[in-house]
């Protein structure tokens, strides 16, 4: 077992090292540095925290979690990646978290790791986020959780055991949700490396359901990474992560969006086609379980790529109406109707008295949309709960929708994702129409 384990983690410290020495000659960014917490709180397995705090953070700062390799740890993974540099240039807070355990691998596979409130690394994990939000007064509606190998399996873990603080996840050359999970008290499981464990798409998503049993609240977003050329933990995971992540989404395997964002990629997404659709998935043809980190990537999926500006930020999913992000920044207004064309796809999950709604607009014409207002009529006995990506007033009948600070704007060709959770009283319909900025979308 020890053997796989170096296995698991030899091609990303090569990697790390690699990264590292390209940076050592760069000039340095930003004054702020990488600093050690300690006492942060509840902590069984004894795990480490690093803290990236750029030098010019968001009022109400997004928190991210970047979870490193077998054989790394936070230093090394705040090292190796980019993400820092993308936290130097948008303000948010970056949580570098380091296994101390012999293998220096996350606990993926025990049954405690792998249910709410269960113990082993999740809880010292998500006493690092409740530290940072207390401490620097963070977004509880903008958590993230990222990971490579056995950290992309670990942020599996993180959704799913607490979907109700993440908003999403990034997973590069990782495993479903409970793949690795074992019996005998070994942190390697054979079967799922070799991508030999397939399972349905329900009983995937029963698996994160049964992780928190009795939560009926909205599921984070997920977007994956994987090699054809992975040998360690092989290509057929790539297959069941995206199979666990729409049925936990109420979604089909069928991709709604297709297309190659750059050679020998295959992007694919499910439930929208915007660029914060529910799952993203990226086949990477002929790359090996060493696979490059796209951070901007991953930022621009949890939608934290806007500008930093003073003053309040985005306000979590039960505060009502816009807010105003500084003196100079007017903030989310009704601009008056402007020409142009857009579309709007709607996707439902529902279940006995509640709902989810993903809705991805479309801009379809050529000019930018420069602050949005969506318009839509929810169906009688419906009221939205909270929402996210948007402020929504009022909460039934003739719902008006308005952008946030940091998707304010819509590019020509492009998207943006937005959704919320309601209450039915039995008709889990779609609005039939919608306007952007007043003028009428298709809808698809």
């Amino acid at each position: 077992m020890r053997t796989k384990l170096k296995l698991l983690c030899a091609g990303f410290a090569a990697a790390a090292i690699a990264v590292v020495a390209a940076l050592t000659f760069a000039p340095p960014a930003s004054a702020a540095s990488l600093v050690e917490v300690t006492g942060f709180g509840t902590n069984p397995t004894n795990l480490r925290m690093h803290l990236y705090v750029p030098d010019q953070v968001q009022a109400r700062p997004p928190i991210l979690l970047a979870i490193h390799y077998c054989s790394g740890s936070g230093p090394a993974f705040y090292s190796g990646t980019q993400y820092a540099q993308q936290a130097d240039r948008y303000g948010f807070i970056v949580i570098y978290p380091s296994v101390t355990r012999s293998s220096l691998c996350w606990d993926v596979s025990s049954a405690s790791a792998l249910r709410r409130g269960g113990g082993s690394d999740p809880v010292g994990l998500m006493s690092m986020v409740t530290y940072v939000q207390q401490r620097y007064n963070a977004d509880p509606a903008r958590i993230y959780a990222t990971g490579t190998s056995s950290g992309a399996m670990m942020t599996n873990v993180m959704l799913g055991v607490y979907p109700d603080v993440f908003k999403a996840g990034a997973s590069f050359a990782g495993v479903p949700f409970a793949c690795f999970a074992t019996t005998n008290g070994s942190e390697w499981n054979s079967e799922c490396a070799n991508g030999t464990i397939i399972r349905t798409p329900q009983a995937w998503g029963d698996l994160v359901r049964n992780a928190y049993p009795g939560y009926t609240g909205p599921r984070p977003r997920m977007q994956i990474w994987h090699g054809t050329n992975d040998d360690t933990l092989r290509y057929p995971n790539f297959g069941e992560q995206i199979k666990q992540w729409t049925n936990v989404h109420g979604l089909s395997q069928t991709p709604s969006f297709t297309d190659t964002p750059q050679s020998n990629y295959t992007r694919t997404r499910y439930g929208g086609t915007g660029g914060q659709a529910p799952v993203e998935a990226i086949s990477m043809q002929g790359t090996t379980h060493n696979l490059p980190v796209d951070a901007a990537q991953v930022i621009r999926f949890f939608g934290l790529d806007g500008t930093v500006t003073p003053g309040p930020t985005t306000p979590g999913p039960t505060t009502p109406g816009p807010t105003t992000p500084g003196p100079t920044t007017p903030g989310p207004t009704t601009p008056p109707p402007t020409s142009g064309a857009c579309r709007v796809g709607y996707t439902v999950n529902a279940w006995n008295t509640g709902l989810t709604a993903s809705v991805t607009i479309t801009n379809t014409s050529t000019t930018a949309v420069n602050g949005w207002t969506l318009g839509f009529t929810l169906p009688s006995g419906q009221t939205i709960t909270n929402g996210w990506n948007a402020t929504y007033s009022p909460n039934s009948g003739a719902v008006t929708a308005r952008n946030v600070s940091y998707n304010g704007t819509i590019a020509p060709n492009a998207s943006t994702n937005i959704g919320f959770q309601a209450t039915h009283g039995g008709s889990t319909a779609r609005p039939t129409s919608f306007t952007l900025n007043g003028v009428a979308c298709a809808v698809a």
